[in-house]
């Protein structure tokens, strides 16, 4: 009753409809800004519903509560309406009950496949990796830092896809899960950047007073400890720094606040620094296996740093709805095709054994294959 005698109505303008009239350089008065709304329900029914008819694309709307007294100069409020509104977005079958947003539509499924591939290569792998790291052979630190490195990244996913089937089926998921899977993907991502870091610092820090022949031997002198250190306190102080910018649940933020560009400058600078040492290493680097080594292990880094703000970088041309989607799937895909490579890299015993001079010292007789047969004690 009290909507009726306030003659209460709900305008709804497309967003940049909205914007245009808020930047137009015509003076609108209020009556004849609310007058260009695209839609306008009138509210004098205890329950309404409004349909809005087919649109191309998902878009921002903007909704306003408007009655005869709010373009009053004097406006005072009066007695409060009590209502609640309900915005239904239909999924691509019709379904308007589906909890998703445009944004987050097909995320749930792909963290399902992602955690079952993860299963699925864990019960191919595990032992033989396992048996593998109980060695202790000269890659047992780099084997091990990466292992839980990759351990981090599969939790993160499952604790993503649990948040995200929570919320398929109440709309609110599990705040905590969501929480976890982004603890996990930050201290997975500190991991990382400190292995290669430490790895790549070795080479370029120790060239000068480490033998050509130990390339890959993971550095801890003090110079190039010290370097990485820093820049993982860095990253971290930023990781943490766009989480509070960002309170959403999502590990790939989209890149409008101030951490989230200083994260992807340092990745960009850290991808470059290290492409720029790599290369100086293998141009004067006449070993052509050890040179194939240098390079696929240059290819992993760069993949791993230049992702996130590549990603980041093409999904501008993109619908923002999409953007999300983009950078996070993008993301997760191009770091495990890194560590595949990695794994590949420091599993293969036999490029290694040829790489690397700790052949001779690490075992009393080593065959290597390839085009020689040769022995080394």
């Amino acid at each position: 009753a009290v909507a009726v005698a306030k003659a209460a109505r709900l305008h709804l303008f497309q967003a940049q409809e909205w914007q245009k009239l808020e930047n137009s350089v015509q003076d609108h008065s209020c009556t004849e800004k609310f007058s260009k709304a695209q839609l306008t329900m009138t509210v004098n029914h205890t329950e309404q519903n409004l349909t809005v008819s087919q649109i191309p694309y998902p878009e921002t709307w903007y909704v306003f509560y408007v009655d005869k007294f709010t373009c009053e100069e004097n406006y005072s409020e009066s007695e409060d309406i009590q209502f609640e509104m309900v915005l239904l977005n239909p999924d691509a079958e019709g379904n308007p009950l589906d909890h998703f947003s445009a944004g987050e539509s097909g995320l749930h499924e792909f963290f399902f496949l992602l955690v079952l591939a993860y299963f699925i290569t864990a019960c191919i792998y595990a032992q033989s990796l396992w048996q593998t790291i109980r060695k202790r052979g000269p890659m047992h630190g780099v084997l091990k830092v990466l292992t839980i490195a990759l351990l981090l990244q599969a939790g993160s996913a499952f604790a993503n896809y649990l948040h995200f089937s929570s919320y398929s089926r109440d709309g609110i998921g599990a705040p905590f899960m969501g929480s976890l899977a982004e603890l996990c993907d930050i201290v997975s991502q500190i991991q990382m950047l400190y292995l290669l870091l430490s790895l790549c610092m070795g080479w370029t820090i120790g060239r000068m007073r480490k033998s050509h022949g130990r390339p890959l031997q993971w550095d801890s002198s003090p110079a190039s400890t010290g370097i990485a250190v820093v820049v993982v306190v860095t990253q971290s102080f930023l990781l943490i720094w766009e989480q509070f910018e960002d309170t959403n649940h999502h590990s790939y933020h989209s890149h409008h606040g101030l951490a989230s560009g200083l994260l992807i400058g340092l990745r960009v600078c850290l991808a470059l620094s290290l492409a720029a040492g790599l290369y100086q290493i293998i141009t004067v680097e006449r070993s052509t296996l050890k040179r194939e080594f240098y390079i696929t292990f240059a290819k992993a880094c760069i993949l791993w740093f230049l992702c996130h703000p590549c990603l980041a970088t093409i999904a501008v041309i993109f619908r923002e709805y999409q953007r999300e989607k983009i950078i996070t799937i993008g993301v997760i895909l191009c770091q495990c095709i890194s560590m595949v490579i990695l794994y590949r890299l420091f599993l293969s015993h036999s490029l290694y054994w040829e790489v690397s001079s700790l052949s001779s010292v690490t075992l009393p007789l080593t065959v290597s294959s390839g085009h020689k047969n040769r022995h080394h004690f």
